[in-house]
């Protein structure tokens, strides 16, 4: 990771959300298209030693991500992205959840709203996220679960992906 480039992760509990900004040292267009193709995403999502793998991805407003993220023992653990609303190369939104390899989802976790922004400048692009959550107990779960550290590996990951793809 380059220690020069911004990178915060806040969680604010009154407001049961988590604020994560990124700066990548690549252009729009190519961050864009790393948070948004099934080729790039299985390459970065996943924390190693974990990897990823889309069984689907139909990117657009009411469309689905359907991914596993798989340990090294091949335990899989299935998720789903409904996306809302998508403004080319400036934003998204949508609804992230635990589900089974059908795509139905884990009623024993909320759905966490995501809302990704993008934004270039001098060369570098800085994603904001805000993850908002419907309560406090499934912010902590996720939190004790281990989603800071194992979604600032993948940035790390994605980080190092943007170098070979300059």
């Amino acid at each position: 990771m380059n220690s020069n480039l911004l990178f915060e992760f806040a969680v604010d509990k009154e407001n049961k959300t988590i604020h994560v900004t990124r700066a990548f040292a690549a252009g729009l267009e190519l961050v864009w298209k790393a948070w948004t193709t099934a080729e790039l995403l299985d390459q970065w999502w996943a924390p190693q030693p974990y990897r990823n793998k889309t069984k689907t991805l139909d990117f657009r407003n009411g469309g689905l991500w359907h991914y596993a993220m798989i340990s090294p023992e091949n335990e899989t653990h299935w998720c789903r992205f409904d996306y809302e609303t998508i403004e080319p190369q400036k934003s998204y939104t949508g609804l992230d959840a635990f589900c089974d390899e059908a795509g139905n989802i884990n009623t024993a976790f909320d759905r966490m709203q995501w809302l990704n922004q993008f934004t270039e400048s001098n060369g570098q692009t800085t994603v904001n996220i805000t993850v908002t959550l419907d309560s406090l107990e499934t912010l902590e779960k996720i939190i004790g679960m281990g989603f800071k550290e194992g979604f600032t590996a993948g940035l790390n990951q994605l980080d190092q992906l943007l170098t070979t793809l300059n």
